[in-house]
């Protein structure tokens, strides 16, 4: 069945909001080879960055649910991003390793209240069509995210260094927040979807308990934890591309610095655009079936690019991977809240717990098996994470649980 999607100016806010997340996401990648570099360190080591985003999103975990009662998702999610631009701050100025990890996981802990808040609004904010608005939503993301590598390695490659290539984020959270308060932008305040009541009031202003028979209010489903595995395993390989994918260029297929640097826009690109088609398709066919599509056409990609030995072919790899991973998150989280049980907001703060798995354990795994037998041969663990992830697909779509109808947020 197919749904539309009418998109209004709280929907473009909060599609900027995650734009301007998504530009320290991506931009702080491609540094931690050049913090390796910089602090002299082994790639274990410097790995820790992603262990402080690891931990940052079980911090998100944990605060987000009570930040939402209490404030409100506008304001949990201007929280973070004012968490975000502070911890960006703090980062340019560090120089050594603790400052940076607990600036990389203040940081992290603030993006994952925006994603997750913007998560549930567009949820709510939408309907049916809230897995589309939030594939575009990433779309944006990633489109903001592929101007951030550039920016980073082109202020490395004229010798600046890569701190003012990120502090453009700086500028972009207090431009946002100075259109919000002149359009008066706010989303609606969060219902009681906690405890398995949806967020979305009748048309008499009750709130109706959409738990199905069997599940407990305030716990999750089983088939929520096959999503849920799904989760570790993708955002296992999109930290290990993130953090490592410059290491591997440089040391691999022999560019410079700020070149290899520059190149991580390759998978982003690939990312925003499949996004963008994306979005079309989730709202046309099952989101399992769409799953396991983008995950085969990453492993392809990942293909071409380990299996290069000139840098144009091992780009044109990248960007078929990132058409692939582009629908690894978004489609990923719009399942996690379909299989929830009317618990949107629930749902997206158990994802924080898996995402922090994934960046704790997953670069630190890399990294310490790169520094016995290189970074190219360690990349071999992205089409494990990829293959782990279809199996729980395919788990997925085995199940006999009932999917949600009527009024319910998807």
């Amino acid at each position: 069945m197919t749904s539309s999607l009418v998109r209004d100016r709280l929907t473009w806010m909060t599609y900027a909001q995650l734009g301007a997340w998504g530009y320290f996401f991506y931009g702080f990648g491609p540094i931690v080879p050049l913090l390796r570099d910089e602090q002299h360190t082994s790639r274990s080591v410097a790995s820790l960055h992603g262990t402080a985003f690891a931990l940052g999103g079980a911090l998100t975990g944990l605060l987000l649910p009570v930040l939402v009662r209490r404030l409100g998702r506008a304001a949990v999610i201007w929280l973070g991003l004012a968490g975000v631009g502070a911890s960006t701050v703090a980062l340019l100025l560090s120089h050594h390793l603790p400052a940076t990890l607990t600036s990389v996981m203040l940081a992290s802990t603030s993006g994952g209240l925006v994603v997750n808040g913007i998560v549930a609004v567009l949820a709510d904010h939408h309907g049916p069509g809230g897995a589309a608005a939030f594939s575009e939503a990433n779309a944006v993301a990633a489109a903001v995210g592929l101007i951030a590598p550039v920016t980073v390695g082109t202020a490395v490659a004229a010798g600046y260094g890569w701190r003012p290539g990120l502090g453009v984020v700086i500028v972009v959270i207090v431009a946002l927040a100075v259109v919000a308060m002149t359009f008066r932008l706010r989303a609606a305040r969060a219902a009681p979807a906690l405890y398995g009541v949806a967020a979305d009031p009748t048309p008499y202003g009750v709130a109706v308990d959409q738990t199905p028979r069997g599940v407990t209010a305030g716990r999750l489903p089983r088939p929520y934890w096959l999503v849920w595995a799904s989760i570790v395993a993708t955002g296992s390989v999109e930290v290990c591309l993130n953090l490592w994918l410059a290491d591997v260029l440089r040391s691999h297929a022999h560019v410079s610095p700020g070149g290899a640097t520059a190149a991580v826009s390759a998978v982003v690109a690939g990312m925003c655009v499949g996004r963008l088609a994306g979005g079309r398709l989730t709202l046309r066919l099952a989101g399992t079936t769409v799953m396991l599509g983008a995950l085969a056409l990453s492993a392809v990609g990942f293909t071409v690019f380990w299996l290069a030995t000139v840098p144009l072919l091992a780009l044109v790899g990248l960007v078929i991977t990132g058409l692939g991973n582009a629908l690894h998150y978004p489609l990923a989280m719009s399942l996690a809240v379909e299989y929830s049980a009317g618990q949107p907001d629930l749902a997206a703060a158990r994802t924080s717990y898996a995402l922090s798995l994934s960046f704790g354990i997953a670069p630190f795994v890399l990294g310490a098996v790169a520094d016995r037998i290189g970074p190219h041969l360690a990349f071999l663990l992205v089409p494990v994470f990829l293959l782990m992830s279809a199996l729980a697909m395919t788990a997925l779509r085995r199940q006999r649980w009932p999917r949600p109808t009527g009024d319910g947020p998807w």
